[in-house]
Order: C-alpha cells, then structure tokens, then sequence
C-alpha cells in the first residue's frame, strides 16, 4: 500500500481512513500489509502492518560502511546488510540524496508537492523491485504515479483508492495537472475503489472508466477507545453549542455555515457556534461572522486533533457538515458516536449510508438553520437522532468494510 499520511500525524480524513481500512484488513487474517509513507514520525502504530519510510529508502549507490547502514536502521543484522547492498538499488544519480542514498520527504503537503509525488513514485520502484508481494493499493492522487511504477516493475494488478478527486476540492475549477495525474492512476488502475457511489459516478463521467472495473467501497469508523468513552463533556446547562469541525476550504461550505447561523441567532441567543479546523477560508469566515453580527457568539478554536476532537464533539449538542462536494466525510460518523445529533449535506457521501440524521443540501441555509434551531429547542428530536445516531454508526465498522475489500483482492487474483 502506498499512503500519504498516518495517524497519528494527519490533516484530514485521509489518514483516518488509511489507519481504519488497514486495520479492518489486518482483521481477517492471512494478510501481510506493507504501508508506505513519505516520512514516517515514529509513533505510528506497527501492531498490524509493516511501515516503510521512504525517507529511509536508498536509491543512490554510495557505498556506505556496514557501521552506517547500522547506526541509520539498528535491527539490521549481517544478512539484513547484504541485501541491502546488493539488491536495494537503483540508478537515480541526479536525484539529491543523502549520505545514504536517500530522498528526503517533509512528511506534510510542502509547496514543492509535486516534486515530492514525483521522488516517492521513483523510491517506489524501489520498494517494488526489492519486496515480494501480490497487489498493490494506492491511496488518493498523491500516490497514482507511485502505484504505477510499482505495477510497471513488478507486473502486479494495481487498485486505486479514490478518497476524493479534483473536482471536490476545487468546485468544479479543476486544475489540469491534477487531474492528468489522477486520470492517469484510473488509467493504468486495474480496479478503482471509490468511497461512495457518488465519487465512482464522478470516476465514471468525467475520468471516462469503465464502470465494470469501479466499485464504491464506503468508509467507516473506529470503536471509541474507553478513554474518549469517559471524557466528560465540559458544557454551559442553558447553552446549546453547534460545531463545524473540518478543514475551513470552499468543498466544505464554511459560508453556508456562517449563513445558517446568523439566521438562527435572529430567533434565539442561546446557541453559540463553533467552527473548528483551519484553512484558506479562515480569516474569511472570522470576517463574515463580523459582518453578520454574530462575532460574540461565534468561536475558532483552530486545528484540532486526538483527543481534542473527541473533547470538542463531546461538548457540542449539534454537530453540522454543510460541504458542497464530500466523497464520502468520516467525521459525522464520529459525532454520531458521540451521541451527537447531526445534519449533514446531501452532496456528502456518508448520506448514502446514513439515516439516522438530518440532511439538507448545503446551498440552503434556511433549511439548515431550520434544522439547528429545532434540535436545540425540541428535546424529542434531540435525544431521537442522540439514540439512534449512535446505534446506527456503532454498526458501521471497519472490518466489515477490511472483508469487501479483501474479497475484491480475491477476484483481482482471480482466486477462489
């Protein structure tokens, strides 16, 4: 599998489903999963799957001492270093490295992005060349040319893992080199997953692939940990709190949020709202609450991860996604599971397995802010969607999700 971010260190969903997806695979046995990041941090969890740095990689030949190599990977015994001399390489000389042979990655989404697809899909062949293995994953665009070269060096089937395209993140202004990369990865892709039925009609019309080699291939979520279970949620008796939580970009439609609550705040003043998370659209929507009037009422704590997340959620009575395009958004999920009562856009992909929620479309503040004012005055509503949100998710799980995808692995080989 190729990835680009890993919990603990992530920026969105991604990582998320990466963590999910492997562990729900690992679940059923007889699978041997080698995840590879750009620049692992350390604190990742190896308890089911092998994680290769490709950071640590060499791709240059300078003949380094046996104490080098040593000092770099200490578990390398004897053998270990005879294998790494003598088949862990390739000719990349104009390629910077260091003293080991080795391309270094940030680890993040660096301005020199691009760059970096590019290095990771050449450590790729690297990895490809000296690892025994039956299929390869690639996840998201980032990765499509890595996934490629691998499939190129080894003749193994490629699946890509559509987690979002181009034209999620961009509203439909698409950015050409993008989206050549990621119709390249379709391309070349023997399967294409997709985590919604409404992310493989976008793969099918406007990447022009066969829908027989398409399938949707939803997410899921994680059991909560019995340290997220205990934490006390920290709330005012006579104040209800509505929660964005996710990147503040135009795919998650930050502005309708902002518009649904100045709607609200013309009938009551005792909500506040919170929009957690970062992104381009920040200062934007700081300025627009100002404009509208809500400046006092409205909160950005900024980004939040781990535990800080769950501690938000928690002390939230109302949890909203209103994104104009979501392949499929994770974090609803996990509201749910918190016993939080959620409305979320029809334009997301979570709507196709979700019931046990509101759904609006996003443009439609009115809408939107109907639904925030009758969960927060209307208790029947409010402990309905808090039960039976719950039940719903906890049945959502990734190793049901691990079983489909093992399956589709199976007919890929075409074994029984």
């Amino acid at each position: 599998m190729f990835g680009w971010e890993f919990p603990p260190h992530i920026l969105g969903g991604l990582g998320t489903a990466s963590y999910g997806l492997t562990r729900g695979l690992a679940q059923q046995g007889g699978v041997d999963i080698t995840f590879c990041l750009p620049k692992p941090w350390g604190d990742e969890d190896h308890s089911f799957m092998k994680i290769v740095g490709m950071n640590t990689v060499p791709v240059v030949w300078r003949n380094p001492s046996k104490e080098a190599v040593q000092a770099r990977y200490p578990w390398m015994d004897a053998q270990d270093y005879f294998t790494f001399r003598d088949h862990i390489y390739s000719d990349f000389s104009n390629i910077y490295t260091d003293d080991l042979g080795c391309i270094g990655f940030s680890g993040r989404y660096p301005d020199n992005l691009h760059e970096e697809i590019n290095n990771y899909s050449i450590v790729a062949g690297v990895v490809a060349r000296s690892m025994d293995f039956d299929i390869i994953h690639s996840h998201d665009w980032l990765t499509y040319p890595a996934g490629i070269h691998a499939k190129q060096v080894s003749g193994k089937p490629l699946v890509i893992h559509v987690h979002a395209t181009d034209f999620d993140r961009s509203r439909g202004n698409v950015n050409p080199t993008v989206y050549a990369i990621e119709k390249n990865g379709m391309d070349y892709a023997d399967h294409i997953m997709c985590v919604s039925e409404l992310t493989r009609q976008t793969v099918i019309n406007k990447y022009h692939q066969d829908p027989r080699k398409v399938s949707t291939m939803h997410n899921a979520v994680e059991p909560l940990p019995q340290e997220i279970q205990d934490i006390v949620p920290q709330k005012k008796p006579h104040e209800k709190v509505v929660t964005f939580l996710g990147r503040i970009t135009m795919q998650k439609g930050p502005e309708y949020f902002v518009e649904a609550a100045a709607l609200v705040l013309k009938r009551t003043h005792d909500i506040r709202f919170c929009m957690a998370g970062s992104g381009d659209m920040m200062n934007a929507m700081i300025r627009l609450a100002a404009e509208r009037g809500i400046a006092d009422r409205f909160h950005f704590p900024g980004f939040m991860k781990g535990r800080q997340v769950y501690e938000c959620l928690k002390a939230s009575d109302v949890y909203i996604m209103p994104s104009v395009s979501e392949p499929f958004g994770i974090s609803p999920l996990e509201a749910m599971q918190c016993e939080v009562p959620t409305i979320i856009s029809k334009q997301s992909g979570c709507a196709e397995i979700l019931e046990k929620c509101i759904k609006v479309d996003y443009w439609d503040i009115y809408a939107m802010a109907d639904a925030i004012y009758s969960i927060c005055n209307n208790p029947s509503l409010y402990e309905y969607l808090k039960v039976e949100g719950k039940k719903e998710v906890d049945a959502i799980t990734w190793d049901k999700v691990g079983q489909r995808i093992l399956n589709r692995y199976r007919k890929i080989l075409g074994m029984k």
